[in-house]
């Protein structure tokens, strides 16, 4: 009685196992035997350590594993480069601004951002820690020129504020990535594809474009920035990437100059120079664009002579550089059609409408549209 007891015992354990493996969520084989799902029970296990820390992990530019909440909701980036990143990515996870927008730049971004704080970081003036600290971000962005110089500057200031700090890089052959690294850690990895794809298609395109421009048939091209419109940037220089990325022939002889550039020049350096169009900065930003058809000592010069002088865009961030973040994928098409329109054959005024939508947030109006180029192209 007891053999068969132990026995009928075996035989029931036998086929709880088997019903057992049937609830597992296992699959047939061709044979129709049940097989383990071990992938699938290795994912769950997974999500469900993801979950129950509540991180997840970022590799920035640098190269730096960086652990982040796995919901963001505040952002602050530490150089307007970085701020006009997360603005067109999403602009209601930023904590604050740079500087004080200035009423041109109030003018294309929505009112809402408007009254966003003044943390510091443009220029010379440092991050107020305090007061960023005050908002409680997730994490902070630092986004320049040298991923080198950001290291250094990332461990600062997460000694300073204990908050997690990701490297993104300016460069404008890295944008895209840039966006793809930032769309992850806040989230937004769907619309940071969008916007990382439109940075790659236009600087692929204008590359290609380039490399099809004769030297022969290079414009020459003088870059006039400050107050007498005799400070510039040489070819090489960060700041002028997008003119060297259209295949402008930069007149500009003077030594690369680091960091901030404004290399100073000479009325008669650039009267030699001679270039055959000049773009300037704006009498809004404080240029010199309409002082060169005024000034004397410029008329001589062939750009002058032939009125090939454009004021550079700058609403609400500058086309060309300063900050040298996305809004310079603008640039790129503007630049290129103005320089060789038989060659970057944009309709531009489509172009800037489809980018002030996509990236800005901002359906323009036509005579938005019509004031943002009225000095900007040829007539």
């Amino acid at each position: 009685m007891q053999k068969r007891f132990v026995s009928l015992f075996l035989v029931l354990i036998f086929l709880l196992s088997l019903l057992a493996g049937c609830g597992t969520g296992g699959s047939k084989d061709d044979e129709g035997i049940v097989m383990e799902n071990i992938t699938g029970e290795e994912n769950s296990l997974e999500e469900v350590e993801e979950d129950k820390s509540g991180e997840i992990e970022v590799v920035d530019m640098a190269g730096r594993t960086i652990k982040l909440p796995k919901t963001i909701n505040k952002v602050f980036a530490t150089r307007p480069t970085g701020s006009i990143m997360l603005y067109t990515l999403n602009p209601d996870k930023m904590v604050g601004w740079n500087y004080d927008l200035r009423e041109g730049e109030k003018r294309f971004i929505l009112e809402k951002y408007h009254e966003l704080p003044n943390l510091g970081g443009a220029g010379k003036n440092a991050v107020n820690i305090e007061e960023v600290l005050k908002l409680d971000p997730d994490f902070l962005v630092i986004m320049e020129e040298s991923v080198e110089k950001s290291l250094s500057d990332a461990e600062e200031l997460e000694l300073k504020t204990g908050k997690p700090t990701i490297i993104l890089d300016s460069n404008l052959l890295k944008l895209a990535e840039s966006y793809e690294v930032l769309g992850k850690a806040l989230g937004e990895e769907d619309r940071a594809k969008i916007l990382a794809e439109y940075c790659r298609q236009t600087v692929d395109e204008a590359q290609a474009l380039a490399k099809s421009i004769p030297d022969i048939q290079r414009i020459g091209v003088y870059y006039a920035q400050g107050p007498d419109g005799l400070e510039t940037e040489p070819s090489g220089s960060w700041h002028a990437e997008v003119l060297d990325l259209v295949g402008g022939r930069n007149v500009a002889e003077v030594e690369v100059k680091a960091d901030m550039g404004r290399s100073l020049v000479s009325i008669e350096q650039l009267i030699q120079w001679n270039p055959d169009l000049i773009i300037s900065w704006d009498d809004e930003r404080g240029g010199y664009y309409s002082g060169i058809f005024e000034d004397a000592t410029w008329q001589s010069i062939k750009a002058v002579e032939e009125k090939e002088v454009y004021e550079i865009p700058n609403r609400p961030f500058n086309w060309f550089d300063r900050p040298p973040s996305v809004n310079r994928i603008l640039g790129i098409k503007w630049l290129g059609n103005l320089l060789y329109p038989d060659v970057f054959d944009y309709d531009i005024e489509e172009v800037v409408k489809e980018f002030y939508s996509l990236f800005y947030h901002y359906e323009l109006m036509e005579e938005e549209l019509e004031d943002l180029l009225k000095n900007s192209r040829r007539r």
